[in-house]
């Protein structure tokens, strides 16, 4: 393909990092691209909570469109950010192999030499609903602080502030070279669906583009973050629901933890499921019907009538 492919990107520091990434990837299997940046709603309103924008797709909306508008060729998004459903007209081009798909908690500069179980009712910033539910959940005398930014306003908001501590992406702060020693990895708390795992998109009948991008797609990963995607579709949830999901493969089998909260925390819904990888396929929305029958489906009852 003699033609640059243009990869559309948001304006982030961690955003342009993914984009370049999948631009020094494709140049390994001889395939230039340039990068094309585009603000994003979510980078325009950075006060309000995500959850309370109630708005899916805030982060891959304008991408999305630029890209269905041929203004751009590739789409980089954060899987994350992904609604389940993507727009009409766009297909997954690659998933990237994913790094770390869990949460830190970076400690307040002030006082790096923390003790996470022997705390007493500390501040935590975080904008996730999903990370303040699970946080509450176990450190119910705890006050959430809403926090909006990129990575970097984040942590300086951070060290000018009298929180104890931020909850971050791992995934983001190793991408920018900015984890911090101190930081505690939070293996407890079970990530967004497809938490540190990049997703590429292109137009469908890209035939040419979706060959050239297939070198660079990793079915391991894209197995799991599938489940983890089939889990949040069969719980019809959004950034508004507190809802984790994470599949692993280990050896011949896949580990597979879900749960679902109401937003306080107070209420917690929790699955584990190990299985063989050739009887995995339906195993995201098998659990989340299993949870559901066992108690879950009364938190999104409820939520529906708030």
């Amino acid at each position: 393909m003699s033609k640059k492919l243009r990869i559309g990107t948001r304006e982030s520091q961690l955003a342009l990092w993914q984009a370049n990434h999948v631009k020094v990837l494709l140049k390994k299997y001889g395939v230039d691209a340039e990068l094309v940046q585009i603000k994003s709603e979510g980078d325009l309103d950075l006060t309000t909570p995500l959850y309370a924008m109630g708005v899916q797709g805030i982060f891959t909306r304008s991408l999305d469109q630029a890209l269905l508008n041929n203004k751009i060729d590739l789409a980089v998004h954060s899987m994350k950010d992904v609604p389940i459903e993507l727009p009409a007209g766009i297909v997954e081009a690659a998933i990237l192999e994913r790094d770390s798909p869990y949460d830190l908690l970076v400690p307040n500069p002030s006082n790096e030499n923390i003790h996470l179980e022997n705390h007493k009712e500390a501040i935590i910033a975080s904008s996730s609903l999903r990370r303040k539910a699970q946080w509450l959940h176990r450190f119910p005398a705890d006050h959430i602080e809403p926090i909006r930014g990129n990575v970097n306003t984040r942590l300086k908001k951070l060290e000018a502030s009298n929180w104890w501590g931020a909850i971050f992406a791992a995934a983001g702060l190793q991408r920018l070279g900015l984890r911090k020693a101190s930081s505690i990895e939070l293996d407890w708390m079970i990530p967004a669906p497809a938490q540190g795992a990049i997703l590429v998109v292109c137009r469908e009948n890209e035939k040419e583009i979706l060959e050239r991008c297939h070198k660079i797609h990793h079915d391991s990963t894209a197995f799991c973050v599938k489940i983890e995607r089939d889990f949040l579709a069969a719980m019809l949830g959004g950034c508004s629901t507190p809802i984790g999901a994470l599949a692993e493969t280990e050896g011949e089998e896949v580990f597979f933890r879900g749960n679902l909260l109401n937003p306080s925390g107070d209420k917690m819904f929790s699955i584990e499921k190990r299985i063989s990888v050739e009887l995995a396929a339906s195993l995201g929305t098998a659990a989340a019907y299993e949870l559901l029958s066992s108690g879950g489906q009364e938190i999104l009852e409820k939520k529906q009538h708030v």
